[in-house]
């Protein structure tokens, strides 16, 4: 029964649009959640007819894994949701890309030049910000308290790069990207909420303004008040494990591989996956 007819005769209407293909995330992300799809994607299979809101969206692991109909994606880093939406728009980098120690360092100053004159929205500069977490040390995204890009030349033998980004013109045509404080995004109460906030970890500087433990509590508290499906990760330090069960949220506990680290420290970490309103 297709949707026209089930609302003539007053069924509930059922989306049948075919579900879509998972596409491979486009940017290289420390931390990445690419790994937790089997255990979000039994939530998720209940729920695909909500929207998905990502408040802390950073590489995308996860969005593109789960390739959701609607979405709204949101990230306090300005320059990552300037790539997203360039990406949108089917970005094309036409400057050579190489892994060079020189013609990375290079990059990085025009990239933090194109910031200091107000060019960060430009595709110049989301061309740049790509080449700079391909090439970067250890798939970071780091900058310095006056906003600077400060990541230090990856060491990789191989880059492959990507110049041509047209597929995710298709692939984020319902996405909506956004740069905002979490506590400012237009929730519906009907949202699917997957939230990975920075870590509970000593490297906070993800952005300009940082992400310490009051922020930590801000963003708990915020997810407990929504009324729809909640999953949040995050590392199971002893006090987010004792916030999040204070806010009667249901604790599933994970060794999280670190294929990328910036210590370079392989060795598993334990997570939690925080889950409210979902059975």
């Amino acid at each position: 029964m297709n949707i026209a007819v089930a609302l003539r005769q007053g069924y509930p209407a059922v989306d049948e649009t075919p579900a879509r293909e998972p596409i491979r995330p486009p940017l290289k992300w420390a931390g990445g959640k690419r790994w937790q799809l089997p255990h979000i994607e039994p939530f998720w299979k209940t729920q695909e007819n909500r929207r998905l809101v990502e408040p802390f969206c950073g590489g995308l692991a996860v969005t593109t894994g789960l390739m959701p109909k609607r979405a709204l994606l949101n990230d306090i880093n300005p320059h990552v949701i300037n790539f997203y939406n360039w990406l949108k728009c089917g970005l094309s980098i036409s400057f050579e890309m190489a892994n060079d120690e020189t013609e990375y360092y290079q990059a990085r100053v025009r990239f933090n030049e194109l910031l200091k004159n107000d060019k960060a929205k430009t595709a110049e500069a989301a061309g740049l910000f790509y080449y700079l977490n391909r090439t970067g040390y250890n798939g970071l995204c780091r900058f310095n308290s006056k906003g600077g890009f400060n990541v230090p030349f990856g060491s990789y033998t191989n880059i492959n790069y990507k110049s041509d980004f047209s597929e995710f013109k298709t692939g984020f045509a319902n996405w909506t990207f956004t740069n905002t404080d979490f506590e400012k995004i237009p929730l519906d109460g009907s949202d699917f909420v997957y939230a990975d906030p920075p870590y509970d970890v000593e490297f906070t500087q993800y952005s300009k303004g940082g992400f310490d433990w009051d922020e930590q509590e801000r963003a708990a508290e915020w997810l407990s008040r929504h009324e729809g499906p909640v999953i949040l990760s995050n590392q199971a330090t002893a006090r987010i494990v004792k916030l999040y069960r204070s806010l009667k949220f249901t604790l599933k506990f994970r060794n999280a591989p670190r294929r990328i680290s910036c210590t370079g420290d392989r060795t598993p970490a334990p997570e939690v996956l925080a889950v409210r309103n979902l059975r």
